[in-house]
């Protein structure tokens, strides 16, 4: 877990329930006051898939998870790049969610980050996010 970024000020966890899984949640609860959201306008979605009877991922598997989060974190959240803005775990799927100055050079990042280390099982998407309205949706979410 990288709680270093340079525009997260604090982090919280949440757990929900659904057909008996559960899904956990970390992710940014508040920024750093001189933090300005509009300076990074694209969503990058990176996704894990797994199989597992809990719904959770094997011991193994997480530290392979945890693995490429460390890997990316100093390269693509320096200089305040990118933020890891929110984390899922559950339901067969972790899915990291970061925010980012520009989609094609979070991909360089990313790319210059893995090269050395084998092939992770991900899928990654991407799209322009100006007013971070997915993180906003799950803020509003939560329970007050």
């Amino acid at each position: 877990m990288n709680e270093n970024s340079t525009s997260a000020r604090s982090w919280g966890t949440i757990v929900t329930h659904s057909d008996e899984m559960a899904i956990i949640y970390r992710y940014v609860d508040t920024f750093h006051d001189d933090w300005d959201l509009s300076s990074q306008p694209d969503r990058i979605i990176i996704a894990w898939r797994y199989e597992d009877e809990t719904g959770m991922p094997a011991p193994n598997e997480r530290e392979h998870m945890e693995e490429l989060e460390a890997a990316l974190a100093p390269v693509v959240e320096e200089g305040g790049f990118a933020t890891l803005a929110l984390v899922s775990t559950g339901e067969n799927l972790r899915e990291w969610i970061y925010y980012t100055q520009s989609g094609e050079e979070f991909f360089n990042r990313l790319n210059t980050a893995l090269a050395p280390r084998p092939k992770f099982p991900i899928e990654i998407r991407s799209a322009a996010d100006p007013a971070w309205s997915t993180y906003a949706g799950f803020m509003a979410a939560l329970p007050k």
